[in-house]
């Protein structure tokens, strides 16, 4: 199942001690990439993770802080010995800006298959990495165009093999079987996956969202998320007027919707540069959402 890195918690310029936000999501050896601002490269390395792992790259807008790692990041990957397509999805409106930061890279080898995507919701099987793993698509509300987006990784029923026993169906079939396939056995019989397969375990579900306002939508597209990902710009309640004005939200607004959510943990993330310890509000953003995580650069998760 799924390992969270979040290789970034910072919003607007890097500093020192915190990385631009960006999520790397692996799954079966393979990964989903959310935002790369400058110098993703280098907390990919920090944090010992392998950028040739990545299949896609999320982007949530075109903000410098979200997309200018991209040409270093492809142009690392080329020199992995990657030949794979690569997939990078990004709201529409951005396009000549993402085709832009692809300019200078030159040639690649290896194809980047560009997909703009509309401002409505919508969603996908993500093949490249799971055919059992969903991707939706959620628009927030920023001064610009901004995507949150929902991964959900579904899993196999359990396969029980005690019952292929009794019913004498001979091993070489039970994987096509518990991938969900009919088989019809040597004698004629036509067995079905749900005579060899227990219930439906629950899926996974992870949310990330910024930048945006607290807006009503979050709750339901994060709703039982296993872990949301959301921005805590600030976490002193005066300034939440002047957050909202610029898009975005305050540690609270974030607890607020994950208690609203019913999201199993909460994990804070694109803090100001001038919030220096977030850790500060810990007591108090507790006590409205107690599952909430005040992350740091590199926080991770096996779900």
């Amino acid at each position: 199942m799924p390992e969270i890195c979040l290789l970034g918690t910072g919003g607007m310029l890097p500093l020192k001690e915190r990385f631009l936000t960006s999520l790397f999501v692996e799954h079966n050896g393979k990964a989903v990439l959310i935002d790369c601002g400058e110098g993703t490269q280098v907390a990919f390395a920090k944090h010992e993770k392998k950028l040739s792992k990545i299949e896609t790259i999320l982007i949530t807008h075109g903000h410098a802080d979200h997309v200018t790692g991209l040409p270093g990041l492809l142009l690392s990957l080329g020199n992995c010995s990657r030949t794979d397509d690569l997939d990078i999805y990004y709201p529409e409106k951005w396009d000549s800006v993402i085709r832009s930061l692809l300019s200078v890279c030159g040639c690649l080898p290896f194809r980047v298959n560009l997909i703009g995507m509309p401002e409505y919701p919508c969603s996908w099987t993500a093949e490249k990495i799971d055919p059992m793993m969903e991707i939706v698509v959620m628009p927030l509300q920023h001064k610009v165009p901004c995507m949150g987006y929902s991964l959900t990784f579904r899993k196999k029923p359990e396969f029980l093999p005690e019952t292929a026993k009794k019913l004498e169906i001979p091993v070489q079939y039970w994987k096509q079987l518990h991938a969900g396939n009919v088989i019809v056995l040597p004698d004629s019989r036509e067995i079905h996956p749900e005579q060899v397969t227990g219930a439906l375990r629950k899926a996974v579900k992870i949310t990330y969202t910024t930048d945006t306002l607290p807006i009503p939508d979050i709750v339901d597209f994060a709703k039982n998320s296993d872990l949301l990902i959301c921005e805590g710009m600030y976490g002193d309640p005066s300034k939440k007027s002047s957050m909202n004005q610029k898009g975005h939200m305050l540690m609270q607004d974030a607890c607020e919707l994950a208690r609203k959510a019913n999201a199993q943990r909460l994990w804070l993330t694109h803090y100001s540069p001038a919030e220096k310890h977030p850790e500060q509000y810990q007591e108090i953003l507790t006590k409205i959402f107690p599952a909430v995580t005040i992350s740091q650069d590199g926080e991770y998760l096996k779900l």
